[in-house]
């Protein structure tokens, strides 16, 4: 960077600063003091300006890149949303079954207390309080809650005594965990260090949930059968992960962008595996399963 011609106050203090001791003798050491104080104080403003402008300039984009970085990020992010129906939609056939025999049968209601938790506390992150300009993040954890939150209804109603219990309490205890990590993160952080501590509990929550997939490739290369794995499911999931890490990318969110990764990987193992043990596509699974990763 090169420095106006019409003012370089390094060069002119290290001038002045040479002449001090010539100049003590006539004007009086007190005043002397003061010049060098604020010499030392105009360079200090100087050099902040200079790291500030180099600081701006390399991380601002020209107008016609930033404009289109904006419109994929959106974009993605947009995408992301509509494939995540997909995946939040996939468990209805499943509570239809239980809504026509009554009962719960052998199905199981955790997967969807994780998923209510993991959506709850990606949603927090995806907040303006938390971290501006991704609320599509907030978006797709919102309508993914709403959807457990009505799939855990109807498990409690048919469920048996003990199993309703059981659910309640783990319903009260999400509410809990949630609740501590909103005040938490309100209370005792600042704006970067709240995202930054939301993001490290939203990853180890989308962490938790790869357990489905992987306990899905786990069953297929076991039985050599992709009756658990449905190929639209699968490929929901390989979508909304790919939309969201891109989104991700262009946010510059690694909080976003690493586990989608992980997902997007995942996704893509899934459809390989489909596509080698199974001779036809669109085979129908007995219990659909939610993958939210966004």
């Amino acid at each position: 960077m090169k420095f106006p011609r019409r003012w370089k106050p390094h060069k002119i203090g290290r001038q002045v600063r040479s002449s001090l001791p010539i100049y003590t003798g006539l004007l009086g050491s007190h005043l002397c003091t003061k010049v060098q104080r604020c010499i030392e104080e105009r360079e200090l403003v100087f050099w902040t300006e200079v790291i500030s402008g180099v600081e701006y300039h390399s991380k601002m984009l020209p107008s016609g890149l930033s404009s289109v970085s904006s419109v994929c990020s959106d974009a993605a992010g947009i995408a992301g949303n509509l494939f995540a129906i997909g995946l939040f939609v996939s468990p209805i056939p499943t509570f239809k079954r239980i809504i026509r025999n009554k009962s719960t049968e052998q199905f199981s209601g955790l997967p969807y207390i994780y998923a209510l938790l993991n959506c709850l506390i990606c949603l927090w992150y995806g907040m303006p309080l938390v971290s501006p300009n991704i609320i599509l993040v907030a978006t797709v954890n919102s309508i993914g809650a709403f959807f457990q939150l009505i799939y855990l209804s109807i498990y409690i109603a048919f469920a048996g005594k003990a199993i309703k219990l059981k659910m309640l309490g783990l319903l009260i205890a999400v509410a809990a965990i949630f609740g501590t990590t909103v005040y938490v993160s309100m209370r005792f952080f600042d704006s970067h260090d709240r995202q930054t501590f939301v993001g490290y509990l939203s990853v180890a929550s989308l962490i938790t949930m790869f357990a489905s997939p992987l306990f899905i490739i786990n069953l297929v290369i076991k039985t050599r059968s992709t009756e658990f794995m449905p190929f639209c499911l699968s490929l929901s999931t390989f979508l909304m992960s790919l939309s969201f890490f891109a989104y991700g990318v262009l946010k510059y969110d690694p909080f976003i962008y690493v586990p989608n990764g992980i997902g997007t990987i995942l996704g893509l193992v899934q459809l390989a595996l489909y596509s080698y043990y199974s001779g036809a596509f669109g085979e129908d699974s007995r219990e659909p399963l939610v993958n939210p990763y966004a």
